[in-house]
C-alpha cells in the first residue's frame, strides 16, 4: 500500500476505532497492520492521534527565494568564486564593499537573509555554477652555489611567525617545453597574514629576479624580515644572498626536492598565478607589459577581497585526519588585527582598502586576462571561450569568459 492509502485507510477506520472497546481495539489494530504492513506502535499513533496529514521531508531548511540566491550568487562571483567556509565570514564586509560602491542595492528582508546563510547553504545555492579546477605544475633548477651559507628551513618551522617572513617562488610561464626565452611571475606571500605580492619578470636572470625581490619588498606594508625560496639558482646566488644580507633580511631555503617546505608559496602558485593566468608560454614585451598591469589589478583584489582560513590544528583519528580552522579572513583582516603597522602605514592602507569595488575590480582583472591571452604564443586573438561543459583547446584550458564591466544590480529594492 501507498502512504497515500494507508492514510485515507486510517482516516475511513479513526472514529470507530476511538470508540471500540480495549479488545476490539486490539482486533482493529490486528487488522490495520496485517493490511498496510505498519508495525503495532506505528498503527497506534496513527489511528489514536489527530487527523493525519501528510509529512513534510527535507528537514529544516529555510526557504531561500530567488532574491536571495542572485545576491549570493553576485557576492560569490565578486570573491572570485571562492568556498562556502572563505565566503560566509567575509559576507556582510563583502556587502557593505558593494554597497558602498554603488554595485549593489538589498532590500532590507533580502539583506537579513543573507546575512544568516551558512557555508553549505552557499556552496549549494552555487553548486550549478561552479566549473573544475585545474592542477598546477612548476618547473625548478637546483642550485650548488652558496647552499652552505643559506641555512635550511622546514615545514615544521613556521609556526608562531610574526609578519614579515615571506615565502617566495617562480612561475614560469613556458607553456609545453622549457627550452628557449620565456616570461616568469615572481610571487611572495606573507605565512602570518597570506599577504601575496606577484611581479612579472622578464625571464629567469639572477638581477631580473633580485630586483623582483627589491620591488615586492616596496610594495609590501609590513617590513619584509625574513626570505624563504626553493633551492633554485635565481634565488641562491651572489646577487640575492650580498642584498638580504646588506638589508638585514634573514635567506633559508627549503630543502631539494621537498615542496612542503616552501607549502604557503606553493598553495598561492596555484591559487592565484596558475588560476588566472593559466599555462600559456609568452614571451613578448607585449604580454610582458600586460602582465604587470595585471598583477596591479591583483593585488589589491587577492589582499582586500579573498579571505582565507588557516589551519590551527588537527587530530589523528583512526585512519583519518581531522583539520580545524580558524575563521576565515582576508590578508587585510589578519594584518590589522597583528598591530604591527604604524599610524602612517595603517591610514595608508585603509584608504586603499576604501577605495576597492570587488565587482569593478574583477571586471578589469578579466579584461586585462583576455588581453593576455591573446598574446601567448600560438593562440588566435580574440579566440572565444568554450561553453561550460565544452573541452577547451590545452592552450585554452582554464580561460573563462570576459564580459564588460557590470552594471549595480538591485535586489529586492528600488534602484537608488
Amino acid at each position: 500500500m501507498t502512504r497515500k492509502t494507508v492514510v485515507e485507510y486510517a482516516k475511513a477506520i479513526r472514529e470507530r476505532y476511538r470508540m471500540a472497546s480495549k479488545a476490539d481495539k486490539g482486533r482493529i489494530l490486528d487488522e490495520f497492520c496485517q493490511t498496510s504492513g505498519y508495525n503495532r506502535k506505528a498503527a497506534i499513533r496513527l489511528l489514536g492521534g489527530d487527523p493525519v496529514t501528510e509529512r513534510r521531508h527535507g528537514g529544516g531548511r529555510t526557504p531561500y527565494g530567488p532574491e536571495v540566491r542572485e545576491v549570493v550568487g553576485l557576492l560569490w562571483e565578486a570573491a572570485d568564486r571562492i568556498c562556502g567556509k572563505r565566503l560566509a565570514p567575509f559576507i556582510p564586509e563583502l556587502l557593505q564593499m558593494l554597497e558602498r560602491a554603488g554595485e549593489l542595492t538589498v532590500a532590507p528582508v533580502v539583506r537579513a537573509q543573507v546575512l544568516g546563510v551558512s557555508a553549505a547553504t552557499i556552496d549549494r545555492l552555487v553548486a550549478p555554477a561552479r566549473l573544475e579546477g585545474r592542477r598546477p605544475h612548476t618547473q625548478s633548477r637546483a642550485a650548488v652555489a652558496l647552499k652552505a651559507l643559506v641555512p635550511v628551513r622546514t615545514f615544521g618551522e613556521w609556526k608562531g611567525v610574526a609578519p614579515g617572513a615571506f615565502q617566495a617562488d617562480l612561475v614560469a610561464h613556458c607553456g609545453e617545453s622549457t627550452a628557449g626565452f620565456y616570461l616568469n611571475t615572481l610571487m611572495a606571500v606573507d605565512v602570518a597574514t597570506g599577504w601575496t605580492e606577484c611581479e612579472a619578470v622578464w625571464g629567469k636572470g639572477q638581477r631580473r629576479v633580485g630586483t623582483g625581490v627589491h620591488h615586492i619588498r616596496e610594495r609590501v606594508p609590513m617590513l619584509l624580515q625574513e626570505l624563504h625560496t626553493d633551492n633554485g639558482g635565481e634565488f641562491v646566488n651572489h646577487v640575492l644572498y650580498p642584498w638580504c644580507q646588506q638589508e638585514g633580511i634573514r635567506l633559508t631555503r627549503g630543502r631539494p626536492y621537498r615542496k612542503n617546505d616552501q607549502a604557503y608559496a606553493e598553495q598561492k602558485n596555484g591559487a592565484v598565478v596558475r588560476r588566472l593566468v593559466g599555462y600559456d608560454r609568452y614571451s613578448s614585451k607585449a604580454a610582458y607589459a600586460e602582465l604587470q598591469r595585471l598583477y596591479r589589478l591583483v593585488r589589491p583584489y587577492v589582499n582586500f577581497c579573498q579571505p582565507l582560513r588557516k589551519l590551527v590544528g588537527k587530530e589523528r583519528v583512526g585512519s583519518k585526519t581531522r583539520k580545524r580552522f580558524d575563521q576565515a579572513k582576508t590578508p587585510y583582516q589578519r594584518l590589522l588585527a597583528t598591530d604591527v603597522l604604524g599610524e602612517e602605514q595603517r591610514q595608508r592602507i585603509d584608504q586603499e582598502y576604501r577605495a576597492v569595488n570587488p565587482v569593478r575590480l574583477r571586471a578589469h582583472i578579466q579584461i586585462s586576462l583576455k588581453r593576455l591571452w591573446d598574446l601567448a604564443e600560438g593562440s588566435t586573438p580574440g579566440l572565444s571561450t568554450p561553453t561550460p561543459g565544452q573541452r577547451m583547446p590545452k592552450t585554452d584550458r582554464g580561460r573563462r569568459a570576459t564580459a564588460a564591466p557590470p552594471a549595480p544590480v538591485s535586489v529586492g529594492a528600488s534602484a537608488p
